[in-house]
């Protein structure tokens, strides 16, 4: 058990280690109050990376992708089996998984029109079918959208993009790439940026649209999403949950859970 301060030293986070990977003992709501501070304290850009067993998978064989989310200012638990293994180590409080969409959700709610949002992410139109639909829901400020294409983007298209955020001032940006291409993507241009939080949160873009239906409440809150994701999408997400699944399930019971045991 370990702690890391958040920008105001009331604010200090306790973490625990999931396979050797940072994950910050908090609930949503404690993520906004954080989100909020960073914004108020207008300092380096951090990002916040919206983790659950896919990122902590993809950390055990790609020792840079660990090094991104041990570099977030803050790593929140998106999947009851982090939530379970905060439990395990002590932190009883951990309810809920902070599950990226219902992030995005409250803190719009929750902030309304206080904050200036930047959408970047999404297939062709769907940041700003977001943004529009983020405004009319809780009447945020939208300050831009930008869906990039599915290619690496050429050097005068990313300064194009780098120069369209910096001149719309957002206090947050939304980054929606799917894990781990959002989180480098944040890590790459965490220096670049004068935006004082970013979060990678991957399918909220589609699943905030309505353009892909959410797994019920019941299955969302029971660590049974990746079944209702995998039905809807074997071909694309087979090899996430029953491949890398498969071997973190392996990994945390002889990194975690037997050693407890024995």
């Amino acid at each position: 058990m370990s702690t890391i301060a958040i920008a105001n030293p009331q604010l200090e986070v306790p973490s625990y280690r999931v396979l050797n990977v940072r994950v910050d003992a908090v609930q949503i709501p404690d993520a906004i109050k954080i989100m909020e501070s960073w914004i108020e304290e207008r300092g380096p850009a951090r990002y916040v990376a919206v983790t659950g067993m896919h990122g902590v998978s993809v950390s055990r064989e790609d020792a840079e992708f660990g090094k991104i989310l041990g570099c977030a200012g803050l790593v929140v638990p998106d999947g009851m089996p982090l939530v379970w293994l905060g439990r395990w180590q002590g932190f009883k409080h951990m309810k809920r998984r902070v599950y990226g969409p219902e992030l995005m959700e409250t803190f719009c709610r929750e902030t309304g029109s206080r904050y200036r949002h930047f959408f970047y992410g999404g297939a062709p139109g769907v940041a700003d079918a977001l943004a529009q639909a983020e405004h009319e829901r809780y009447g945020i400020q939208v300050a831009g959208a930008y869906c990039p294409p599915f290619r690496p983007l050429s050097q005068e298209e990313e300064r194009e993009v780098q120069a369209q955020i910096a001149d719309t001032r957002p206090d947050v940006l939304w980054v929606g790439l799917s894990t781990p291409k959002q989180e480098r993507w944040m890590y790459e241009h965490r220096d670049t940026l004068q935006v004082p939080v970013m979060l990678g949160v991957g399918a909220a873009f589609d699943l905030n649209t309505g353009r892909l239906k959410q797994a019920p409440a019941w299955m969302r809150e029971n660590g049974l999403e990746w079944l209702f994701r995998l039905c809807a999408e074997p071909r694309r997400l087979w090899q996430r949950y029953i491949v890398n699944g498969s071997k973190f399930l392996w990994a945390v019971c002889t990194e975690h859970l037997l050693p407890r045991i024995f």
